[in-house]
């Protein structure tokens, strides 16, 4: 596998005064894991936002801090973003030992249409997003591909057991858990509502019909 590398830099402004640094493009981060001290570090916000779409938090990193020898292999293990810009206001990056198991979310990635879908206007639903699997960090998968062009119609699905996985890697989920399925149209229910429009016309036009064989002046003569 391919490693991303990246350099961050110490910080030393710290607590409320960080925004000063967001409003010059630089992100706050923290560096931890493996026993070692927790590092205050910064990154400029351009670098970052590159980098966080290609690796999410299953991807291993190289990371080297300025200042000191060497690298760590971590992950991303928290984006914390603004509620309304979405813009990254703080990232955990987590160390790892590459000889020790870890966790990790990997995403799940449909490939293809299905047939269900295109000819039959069927809905595609993913219930499931991501995986859990724990594996050695370097032997996390980057994503598992699901090819639904078999889904051909509505009673065929793909669950966890239908994935392909090296042996190194341990899947933490049952094997019965729903990843894809594709749900019939809602046509009976559209009918309905087509009768019962079609109805209420109905009851208005005999209303009306009633109004006209009433005579004018009504019943009364003088």
């Amino acid at each position: 596998m391919d490693v991303l590398s990246l350099k961050l830099s110490p910080r030393t402004v710290m607590g409320k005064k960080v925004k000063q640094l967001r409003r010059q493009g630089i992100v706050p981060v923290h560096l931890y894991g493996t026993d070692l001290a927790a590092l205050a570090l910064q990154i400029e916000a351009q670098v970052l936002g590159r980098m966080l779409p290609r690796v999410g938090t299953n991807v291993p990193l190289s990371i080297e801090v300025e200042g000191q020898e060497g690298s760590d292999i971590c992950f991303v293990r928290d984006v914390q973003r603004h509620p309304v810009t979405e813009d990254v206001l703080h990232v955990d990056f987590m160390r790892v030992d590459i000889a020790q198991t870890i966790r990790a979310e990997v995403p799940v990635v449909v490939d293809g249409t299905a047939p269900a879908v295109r000819l039959m206007g069927g809905t595609l639903l993913q219930p499931q997003l991501t995986i859990l699997v724990e594996s050695l960090p370097m032997n996390i998968p980057v994503a598992f591909h699901i090819d639904v062009s078999e889904l051909d119609d509505f009673e065929k699905s793909i669950y966890v057991r239908d994935v392909t996985v090296d042996p190194s890697v341990n899947i933490l989920v049952g094997p019965d858990e729903l990843l894809v399925r594709v749900s019939p149209p809602r046509i009976e229910a559209e009918g309905e509502g087509v009768e019962e429009e079609e109805g209420a016309e109905e009851a208005v036009d005999g209303e009306g019909s009633a109004e006209a064989e009433t005579p004018a002046g009504g019943g009364r003569t003088a």
